[in-house]
């Protein structure tokens, strides 16, 4: 997957050489908890609606009751799918014990659930944002039981 974002704070994070995102999370988990809660145009279509990301379970019902305005801009939806799986994962790994952010060979930010699962997080923020299934507060509810 390719997230131009990574390119920026690596070379923001590490001005001296390119680390792969894989490396990052092993070296400073972290910060790379920290860069993958971003998710600037999630935080910002939120804003507009009243609606405060502070990474709690709360806030993704909140999200999930939110207009789906950006499904009228192509170039909006993938972006904006991304950020909610990166959200998800920002509060799964903030708030259920074990679960840990985890990188694939492909690259794919997945989070690791204490019980060995991995959770694909931003497919389903893609899901989301396309057609509003899964709700992302259901996930949530189903992985911290898990």
């Amino acid at each position: 997957m390719n997230m131009s974002f990574l390119d920026k704070w690596r070379k923001r994070r590490h001005a001296h050489r390119s680390v792969p995102l894989a490396e990052s999370v092993r070296a400073d988990p972290e910060s790379v908890v920290e860069l993958l809660s971003e998710c600037e145009l999630l935080r910002a279509q939120a804003a507009t609606e009243g609606v405060e990301l502070d990474d709690s379970a709360r806030s993704l019902e909140a999200l999930d009751q939110l207009r789906p305005v950006w499904r009228d801009d192509p170039e909006v939806l993938p972006w904006l799918g991304n950020d909610a799986g990166l959200y998800l994962g920002t509060v799964v790994v903030r708030t259920v014990p074990g679960a840990t952010w985890h990188v694939r060979p492909d690259g794919q930010p997945v989070v690791r659930l204490g019980s060995g699962r991995e959770v694909d997080v931003v497919a389903m923020g893609h899901e989301w944002a396309d057609i509003g299934a899964p709700e992302l507060s259901q996930v949530y509810a189903e992985v911290s039981e898990s």
